[in-house]
């Protein structure tokens, strides 16, 4: 379903959460459920989940709830998690290959199509069903394949030498894992940052201002 309005960033955050909760719904036989009930297992209210489900047309039906089956496949299709786009993975170290071999791309709608990494060695690796190919294989192999996202996994540096090439390549989005930010110099593309040391120190932050945490 398309949506013509603008959505905010907030809203979009919580839609993966939706549709985890949907599908563990579906896998345990549940044909329908109420916000209120919705609201009970994710921890948010009733009306929070209205508003956001109204953003794409509300899809629940008075006095019935939501159709757990329909809710889970319409906000699959607002996600895009069906489309598979062409993806690639720069950076085959330990975090690379963590991602290839453990994250399930396609469930969440990306096929991953080719790695690449310029370590000396790295190369000519299997990695996920691919074998990795130096960096110097990527124009190539872009020209050919036309992945679309890229997934970031190397450092600072790294990213951003190869900023400018991978946009003129074609690449429109990027799950990235470096420090660098792709949309300070291309507002154009689509960037989802991880930074894993931050939400690290959040998790410190909760902990330490806990009130059974050991004073200092």
């Amino acid at each position: 379903m398309k949506n013509e309005k603008p959505v905010s960033s907030s809203v979009i955050n919580r839609l993966p959460r939706y549709y985890r909760f949907l599908g563990e719904l579906l896998d345990k036989g549940v044909t329908r459920i109420s916000s209120k009930e919705l609201s009970q297992l994710m921890k948010v209210t009733a009306s929070q989940i209205r508003q956001d489900l109204n953003c794409f047309g509300g899809f629940g039906q008075q006095g019935y709830g939501y159709n757990v089956e329909l809710l889970h496949r319409e906000i699959g299709s607002i996600l895009g998690v069906t489309n598979l786009t062409p993806a690639i993975l720069i950076g085959a170290g330990n975090l690379g290959k963590a991602i290839a071999n453990q994250v399930d791309l396609r469930r969440c709608g990306f096929q991953l199509i080719g790695a690449f990494d310029r370590t000396d060695g790295t190369a000519g690796q299997q990695l996920a069903n691919l074998t990795i190919q130096d960096i110097s294989e990527l124009e190539d192999f872009c020209n050919v394949h036309h992945p679309r996202i890229a997934i970031i996994c190397v450092s600072k540096q790294a990213a951003e030498s190869l900023a400018d090439h991978l946009v003129r390549l074609g690449i429109i989005g990027f799950w990235n894992f470096s420090s660098y930010d792709f949309a300070y110099s291309h507002e154009n593309v689509s960037t989802v940052n991880v930074h894993l040391r931050d939400s690290l120190m959040t998790l410190s932050y909760l902990v330490s201002h806990r009130d059974d945490a050991p004073s200092c």
